[in-house]
Formats: structure tokens, C-alpha cells, sequence
């Protein structure tokens, strides 16, 4: 069971640091798609700094904190849960995989974490 657990949180670590750096950078996309869900770019920055949070939490669980990576692990579902309402609410269905997978990337994190500390 750890292993799945070790495997998963280090793609969601890897995959929120990545998007967490994309919405730093400003990337092109990021701005796009904010626009288009409504979200004001002055909400770029912050939002980013919740997913490098997320990474974070997750990483410091791995590295002997498992109380932090559980709670990292809810939060970015939670985070994950609002950003597909985001899409749902504006209408924006056509790249809701995004948001989706990293939801389910997250809720499949905590279940193994929980799992796993058993």
C-alpha cells in the first residue's frame, strides 16, 4: 500500500509544483482559462501559493510528517473541489479534465495516505 501511496504523492507533488510555477509565470494558458472561469488575475498569485502549499504538505508527509500530508492531501481536494465547481458554474466545460484529474489525483492521495497509516 505504500508504494501506491509513494507513487501517487509524488505525481500530485510534481504536478501542483508545476502548476503552481505556471501560474507564478504567468503562463499564457493560466491567464486564459482564469479569464474565462472568472477568476481575477490578482487571484493568480495566491492561488498559486495554495498549490505550492499543497506540494509542499505533501512532500513534508512523505518525509516524516504524515499529520501535514494529510492535511495538505485535503486541502488540495478541497481546492480541487472548488476549481471544478468554478468551471461548472462559468459553463467552462471543454477543458474541465483539468481540474477533474487533479481532483481525482488529490482524493486518490488522501485515500491512500489514510489507507496507508493504518
Amino acid at each position: 500500500m505504500f508504494t501506491a501511496y509513494l507513487i501517487v504523492a509524488i505525481v500530485a507533488i510534481a504536478s501542483n509544483a508545476g502548476i503552481a510555477a505556471a501560474d507564478l509565470a504567468r503562463a499564457p494558458f493560466v491567464l486564459k482559462n482564469s479569464a474565462e472561469v472568472n477568476v481575477p488575475e490578482s487571484w493568480i498569485p495566491a492561488l498559486a501559493s495554495l498549490k505550492a502549499a499543497g506540494a509542499a504538505g505533501l512532500l513534508l508527509g512523505l518525509l516524516g510528517v504524515p499529520f501535514l500530508g494529510t492535511a495538505a492531501a485535503v486541502g488540495l481536494v478541497l481546492f480541487y473541489l472548488g476549481a471544478v465547481l468554478t468551471h461548472v458554474r462559468a459553463r467552462v466545460l471543454y477543458n474541465i479534465a483539468f481540474p477533474a484529474g487533479l481532483f481525482a489525483l488529490a482524493v486518490a492521495t488522501l485515500v491512500l495516505d489514510l489507507a496507508q497509516a493504518r
